[in-house]
């Protein structure tokens, strides 16, 4: 179609160009667009159109080059109307196809680029798919169960709610007032140049108010400038005597007018400061609020402060040491530190004390910015209202509390810090460490090294070398009393990271002679220390109970009326605690700034070899620190009081019956039994038993069972804490169950009524006589064998041990008697005589026998003694009587028969067997009533004391410290500390970038 409409455009221009007209005039084609004639002549460029040349015999000239046209050969067509009629529809359609074809390609293109553009836009949306999630599901289901057009008409007027925001239209008169009153007749627009010395040096132009206010500084500077001129020309030669009065009123003409210029720069930013801390309280109350989402920078400070809390509790290993920025105050006692801290702090929160020693440990406050005036302490969740004066006595209270707390039994100071939060309007976002005052005597009533604890406390906080420090000097007292600036000099000896203050100026300018002086300590001649600034600061009148208000005022007023700035002595940026606290922010933000990565580097690689060091020697542990420790073992203990639970009843009885017996047989035997059966009848035998048994009851015998319960409890509990379970037995948690079971033994109290019911029972089962088979016949037979055998056992033994070994021991074992044995042995024989002489001898032997036994001894040449008879015939005789009993239990084997008739028509008297029987009955009947006790009572109260103790346990870290100890154990609690440092200060430095 291109080369059909090409070809019928060359056969018209070639038709237009042989026109019978001999005349020299310009061709219809050359008033043609260039784009229509691109398109009929697609060989020839269109910024250069030439038309071709035409064989015709009157030459034509091209009005586009001037330039004579060859000769071409005309076509055969015929002239007339016809040919000017269609000259002007040729012009007519080549006019419809420009026009089409523009608007085609108009639109073509058009529409191209606006869905490439649409394309681009939408490329560049983020895609908010990911974040769907923010949005509660109930959001979008809200118009279902919501009527918001009901909401809209409860909701109040615009005017209502214009009410609530702050009036800006004030605000913006009193900065269109604060511009002209700076700059009166000046343009609108004030250029100047500000260094950003926060992060890099280069140099900005800014508009506006600030511009204003930064310009005016610079006219206060020039003042000055002139001042000092004036006065140094003012201080020349006589020869310039004569114009002495004119440059003295020049001097105070320039002075007034530099002061009225400081009071009205002064007014105008405290009016400023006050809109803006109202609005910002403003801002703060909403984000509090969570109408905005966004962190602000108290996040970041707080980020900090748990740094340096962390680090304080680390125990510095592997040559990794705390260097992370805060500022520390120093000074001597009862220079005003607390007073400078309370002033930046903007609250009185310290305890305060008249020439005593108040701070006794040091206090670390982080100050940030908050909707509300408050302080909370870093392991408490109370806040208390710095607005109140009840929350702020309550805090000075809480404060003096723990220092005295904080201090051991024999100190004045202690090294343990005290972490305080402060979080308000307008604070300068800051770590302060408060430190006990430095002190040149010991007095009474203090440590004797109280001095030197002081000197290395205030030490180690100064030698980390980004510490500022923040030297504190009472300016009422002679300079040369100082001792702190000589600890700062030897510290910072180049002045890089001290700021100086000099406190109680007020009171420094009434006394101090010369005025000069304190304009000599505050340009740094006077001390020998250096410093990066000077401060003049006034914190009060003397009175503690001024407010933080009535303080600033009259600091303001005291330097407003001030000889020391009348006179330029002292220079504005120098005075008031307000500038002081903006430069210590200043300078502790750039410490970070410059510090903070160098450190997380160094805990980087410290973590790296704790790492290195765990997987060599525990590759097969878990890294478990102390606090997981403690509580894998609290599980431990638990489970094993548990199991006291599961112990059968069966297994409690036959331990308690035994034990008891064990306790009590030799009192059953010594003082029941023999003095009984010394009787000469049944009759008188049973009155004495009874007797007897009632009086044992009634004092000696529910003790017994008592004790022998709870030590049975105890041990039994001990079994289960020390009894080791094989591979899974972990020997470091020994010494926390041993602490455990002492502590929990030691708070155990058996219940008071115990012994009262158990007396009850007792003396019921021994009254009882009745042996209702023959089962328990010869169960009390055997028992009582049992018993005398064992007695029987011991007290041949003993009768060993006194007369030496037999003639068998001695040929076999060649081992002889020695003389005292020998003695025994001669007595033995003795009164061994004197029993088979008389079987029915009594118990004790009659002063004449012994008399005798002496003198047949001593007749052989043997000198005894009569307690060594009498001690040796108790022996001889108990084992006789042991003997003697037994052979007489084995006849009652077949005495149950009479003893249902009551021995009646028998001489056969077994009345030791039925005793052995009721001693039998009551261990029985005793000792599962202790088992109900113990199951029911004892060792549900010891569980509760043991989950009482591991609870007392956990919150003692020194205890913790003590119990849990070993290289593992170490190891994991330092690398445990080593990541969590090093995780939070990555992500305090990942904020730090953000907020830049």
């Amino acid at each position: 179609m291109w080369r059909t409409r090409a070809a019928a455009a060359c056969v018209i221009c070639r038709s237009l160009a042989n026109s019978s007209y001999g005349i020299k005039r310009k061709s219809p084609l050359q008033n043609l667009h260039l784009v229509s004639r691109s398109i009929h002549h697609p060989y020839y460029p269109s910024s250069k159109f030439q038309r071709p040349p035409l064989r015709i015999s009157i030459q034509l000239f091209s009005s586009l080059n001037r330039l004579p046209l060859r000769k071409t050969k005309l076509l055969d067509v015929k002239y007339g109307y016809q040919s000017h009629r269609n000259f002007w529809l040729t012009r007519l359609a080549s006019r419809l196809l420009k026009l089409r074809y523009l608007i085609l390609g108009s639109a073509v293109g058009g529409g191209y680029t606006a869905k490439k553009t649409y394309d681009q836009w939408k490329d560049m949306m983020p895609d908010l798919d990911e974040y769907k999630w923010i949005v509660p599901d109930f959001i979008w289901e809200l118009d279902e169960h919501i009527d918001f057009e009901k909401l809209i008409k409860a909701l109040p007027d615009a005017d209502d709610i214009a009410k609530l925001l702050p009036d800006f239209d004030k605000i913006g008169e009193s900065f269109t007032s604060l511009k002209g009153f700076f700059s009166p007749g000046s343009p609108g627009e004030t250029a100047f140049r500000a260094t950003d010395q926060g992060y890099d040096n280069d140099k900005q132009y800014k508009k506006g108010l600030l511009g204003e206010l930064i310009l005016l500084q610079q006219q206060i500077q020039q003042h000055e400038e002139e001042a000092r001129r004036a006065a140094g020309q003012y201080n020349m030669g006589s020869s310039q005597q004569k114009r002495k009065a004119s440059d003295k009123e020049k001097i105070d003409q320039l002075q007034e007018e530099l002061l009225r210029t400081q009071l009205k720069y002064q007014r105008m930013l405290e009016r400023l400061e006050k809109e803006n801390k109202e609005l910002r309280k403003l801002v703060l109350q909403r984000d509090d609020k969570g109408i905005h989402q966004r962190k602000l920078k108290k996040s970041l400070i707080d980020m900090y402060s748990e740094v340096l809390d962390i680090l304080s509790d680390y125990d510095a290993s592997y040559n990794t040491q705390d260097h992370l920025p805060r500022v520390v105050v120093v000074g001597d006692q009862s220079a005003g530190k607390t007073s400078v801290l309370e002033m930046i702090a903007q609250a009185r929160i310290f305890p305060r004390g008249s020439g005593e020693m108040m701070t006794r440990s040091p206090v670390k406050v982080t100050l940030s910015e908050g909707p509300h005036h408050v302080a909370l302490f870093k392991d408490s969740s109370r806040e208390f209202d710095l607005t109140k004066e009840e929350d702020l006595a309550a805090l000075r209270n809480e404060i003096e509390i723990r220092m005295r707390n904080s201090v051991k039994e024999g100190c004045t100071v202690s090294t343990e810090t005290i972490s305080l939060s402060v979080k308000g309007p307008g604070l300068q976002r800051m770590v302060l460490v408060d430190l006990p005052g430095v002190i040149s005597t010991v007095t009474s009533g203090m440590a004797p090294d109280t001095k030197e604890t002081i000197f290395s406390i205030s030490k180690a906080y100064m030698q980390n070398p980004n510490a500022i420090i923040l030297c504190i000097q009472d300016g009422s007292v002679d300079a040369e009393r100082s001792i702190v600036t000589d600890l700062v000099s030897q510290m910072d000896p180049q002045g890089k990271r001290t700021i100086f203050v000099l406190t109680k100026v007020d009171l420094a300018e009434k006394n101090v002679a010369s005025p000069s002086r304190i304009q000599q300590i505050i340009e740094g001649k006077l001390f020998p220390m250096k410093a990066l600034g000077y401060f003049a600061v006034v914190t009060g009148k003397g009175n503690s109970s001024e407010s933080i208000e009535s303080i600033k005022e009259y600091e303001e007023e005291f330097f407003q009326n001030s000889k020391l700035l009348k006179t330029c002595m002292l220079k504005a940026h120098q005075v008031t605690t307000k500038n002081l606290s903006l430069a210590v922010s200043d300078c502790f933000w750039k410490m970070v700034r410059e510090s903070v990565e160098q450190q997380a580097d160094a805990f980087k690689a410290t973590r790296f070899n704790l790492e290195t060091e765990w997987k060599n020697n525990y590759p097969r542990l878990r890294e478990l620190d102390r606090n997981e420790l403690f509580e894998k073992a609290k599980n431990e203990i638990l489970d094993e009081v548990i199991s006291l639970t599961q112990v059968t009843p069966k297994h409690w009885e036959e331990i308690l019956q035994k034990t008891l017996w064990e306790r009590v047989s030799t009192h059953v035997i010594e003082n029941i039994y023999l003095p009984a059966a010394q009787t000469m009848n049944s009759g008188t035998f049973n009155t004495t038993v009874d007797i007897k048994l009632k009086q044992w009851t009634d004092k000696q015998l529910p003790n017994k069972a008592v004790e022998v319960a709870w030590e049975t409890l105890q041990e039994e509990f001990s079994r289960f804490m020390t009894e080791q379970k094989g591979k899974e037995h972990d020997d470091i948690f020994d010494k926390l169950k041993q602490a455990v079971k002492e502590e929990s033994i030691k708070r155990h109290k058996w219940n008071e009524r115990a012994e009262d019911s158990l007396r009850v029972i007792q003396h019921n089962a021994l009254e009882d006589r009745s042996i209702s088979d023959k089962q328990q016949w010869d169960a009390a037979i055997h028992f009582m064998e049992e018993t005398l055998q064992s007695r029987l056992k011991d007290t041949e033994s003993v009768i060993e041990d006194m007369v030496g070994p037999d003639w068998k021991k001695r040929w076999l074992y060649w081992i002889g008697r020695t003389k005292e044995q020998n003695i025994r042995n001669e007595t033995k024989n003795e009164l061994e005589k004197l029993i088979k002489c008389n079987e029915e001898h009594a118990a004790y032997l009659a002063n004449d026998e012994v008399t005798t036994v002496r003198k047949n001894l001593e007749a052989r040449g043997i000198t005894v003694d009569p307690c060594l008879i009498k001690d040796t015939w108790h022996q001889i005789y108990r084992r006789y009587f042991l003997k003697t009993a037994l052979n007489h239990c084995n006849l009652c084997r077949r005495g149950f028969y009479y003893y249902q008739r009551h021995f009646v028509d028998s001489e056969l008297e077994c009345n030791d067997i039925v005793l052995f029987w009721r001693i039998q009955r009551m261990l029985a009947i005793t000792a599962n009533t202790l088992r109900q006790q113990l199951t029911n009572t004892e060792v549900r109260r010891l569980e509760k004391n043991v989950k009482e103790v591991l609870e007392d346990f956990a919150e003692d870290n020194e205890k913790k410290v003590k119990l849990l100890t070993g290289k593992r154990v170490q190891l994991a609690e330092d690398l445990k500390k080593v990541r969590e440092i090093q995780e939070k200060l990555e992500a305090f430095i990942e904020a730090l970038h953000q907020e830049k």
